[in-house]
């Protein structure tokens, strides 16, 4: 058996930059245990799989399935429109854990149509929480939980991206996914942010679109801003543009480049 298997680098138009995803697509649906094993064969932080069938849309870390992911959905579209499966001026309709997820082709971009993630607030965490991250109580503004994530504000920018957390650490707490974030000091992007995910087998996600459906509901409030500019300051970097819309909806645009393209065969099993 062989399936084609894309990668491809979402939230950019750089090779070597923004998040690679692996993208699977066939016209029926994969077993879930098979679609794990070439989740964990990739090696990326998400492998997306889409059924032609059903327009279904799943995504796999190497370690479990996810109920929402951003760069996986954009690398999908991308490679449906570089397939031309899909043209400029379609909008695509996905069958996800998440609900019915849009994605729109742009001439120069993909607009995905998300969930608005719902932010409560919390205490801060502990200073050995805080601690692992290399930070103090006195660098928090605010705790948010979305998601079963966190959200983390922090006063000072310049701080995102020295931060180097020690996930052996975290693993041995309770987590699943914390996001750490600032008002950006750059006329360029209105916000910046990091996602760590070790507690799933992604220590950082270079560029989570998920994410900024909960930053987006946090930062346009205190910034009185419907669109916004958002850069993820992870090593590879990632830009977002950001948009609040009605019904607890927000618009993500991005653009994505595809690194491989190939085929995987797969062999009967000896287990």
């Amino acid at each position: 058996m062989e399936l084609e298997i894309y990668q491809v680098d979402a939230f950019t138009t750089t090779a070597f930059k923004g998040n690679p995803a692996a993208v699977c697509i066939t016209e029926k649906g994969l077993d879930e245990h098979l679609m794990l094993q070439i989740a964990d064969e990739m090696a990326v932080s998400e492998t997306a799989f889409l059924s032609l069938d059903d327009w279904r849309l799943r995504w796999f870390t190497p370690n479990v399935e996810v109920a929402l992911c951003g760069h996986g959905t954009l690398a999908v579209a991308h490679v449906l429109a570089k397939k031309g499966i899909a043209k400029v001026g379609d909008v695509l309709a996905f069958n996800t854990l998440s609900g019915t997820l849009n994605a729109s082709i742009e001439e120069q971009h993909i607009a995905l149509n998300f969930p608005a993630a719902h932010l409560n607030q919390t205490a801060c965490p502990a200073g050995e929480w805080l601690e692992l991250f290399g930070l103090k109580q006195a660098d928090v503004v605010g705790c948010y939980e979305f998601d079963t994530k966190q959200l983390l504000v922090i006063k000072d920018s310049a701080k995102i991206e020295d931060l180097a957390p020690q996930f052996e650490g975290l693993k041995a707490l309770t987590g699943r996914g914390v996001v750490v974030t600032a008002e950006s000091q750059s006329q360029d992007y209105d916000f910046v942010s990091r996602y760590f995910a070790p507690w799933v087998g992604v220590n950082e996600d270079p560029v989570t679109g998920s994410a900024h459906c909960a930053l987006a509901e946090y930062w346009g409030p205190k910034l009185n801003k419907m669109v916004m500019n958002a850069y993820q300051a992870s090593p590879r970097g990632g830009e977002i543009s950001v948009e609040r819309l009605p019904n607890q909806r927000v618009k993500l645009l991005g653009s994505a480049v595809t690194m491989l393209h190939g085929k995987m065969t797969l062999l009967p099993s000896n287990d």
